[in-house]
């Protein structure tokens, strides 16, 4: 009576790690996934994205070990050597290691996050990620910039929209001849109108002191960050709607030329047929 007996092949070493990359490694992806899901209930989306990075990597080591046990290679040999290798290179790549310390720093102190609206040195755009090693930016034109983290440390960052509503400033300037109150009551109107405007904080209007050619003006109005191109576009066009009604000028660079306070205006020769020009009085 003969028995059945399992081949050979599938006792084998190869067969083995197969089987084991098969069910280990969609697993550790779905674990992986499922933490960065339930991480972002409660923490930020960087550090859950983080947290997916930590568990993916890590499990994706541990089933190559694994797998490499399955040969017979000696991981105690493999570690040891791993660790001296990791020393020659720490000191060859110390700027990535510079930025994955960096990276944890942005994660630590939250200055902005995913989604966010930042602007750093000549780049303003969307926060797509923040990976261990570097930051990626789409701009508004939708390009992807990649960023260093060590370069967002050490350089100056503005989170546009950190906060849920933000101020817009206009600086404007009118004619010497026009009535500080009128221009003041004019903007106030103009803000209280613009269905983007929020009355409270309420719009703010300074009398900034007098210019060269202008009296100067501070108009700002606040608005829900959400809101930000419909109120630049539109205010910005009130403004100078309402300042035509009104027949307030908008100032630009004069020059006046006075001989004294008891001196009448005196016509000026400009005198050509050479490189210097000659003025005079008459």
């Amino acid at each position: 009576m003969s028995t059945w007996t399992i081949p050979a092949w599938i006792n084998s070493n190869a067969v083995r790690a197969l089987v084991l990359i098969c069910i280990a490694w969609p697993l550790i992806h779905a674990g992986a996934r499922l933490l960065e899901r339930t991480l972002k209930k409660h923490v930020s989306a960087q550090a859950a994205m983080l947290g997916y990075q930590f568990v993916n990597y890590g499990g994706a080591l541990l089933l190559l070990l694994t797998v490499l046990r399955e040969f017979g290679f000696d991981i105690s040999t493999l570690i040891g050597a791993a660790g001296i290798a990791g020393v020659a290179i720490g000191f060859a790549a110390q700027t990535s290691l510079s930025n994955l310390i960096s990276g944890f720093f942005l994660i630590w102190e939250k200055p902005f996050a995913v989604e966010d609206v930042i602007k750093t040195q000549n780049t303003v755009g969307v926060v797509v990620a923040i990976d261990l090693l570097s930051t990626k930016i789409r701009t508004f034109d939708n390009t992807l910039v990649r960023i260093p983290n060590e370069t967002l440390i050490k350089t100056e960052v503005t989170t546009i929209t950190k906060y849920d509503i933000r101020r817009f400033d206009i600086n404007l300037g009118v004619a010497y001849k026009e009535d500080v109150g009128k221009v003041i009551r004019v903007l106030k109107e103009v803000a209280n109108a613009n269905p983007f405007c929020l009355d409270e904080p309420e719009p703010l209007v300074l009398f900034l002191g007098f210019g060269d050619s202008s009296l100067n003006f501070l108009f700002g109005v606040w608005f829900a960050k959400a809101d930000f191109l419909a109120l630049r576009n539109s205010i910005q066009k009130e403004v100078h709607d309402r300042f035509r009604e009104e027949d307030i000028e908008i100032a630009f660079p004069h020059l006046s030329i006075y001989a004294g306070s008891a001196t009448d205006p005196f016509p000026v020769e400009l005198k050509g047929g050479s490189q210097k020009s000659e003025v005079r009085s008459q």
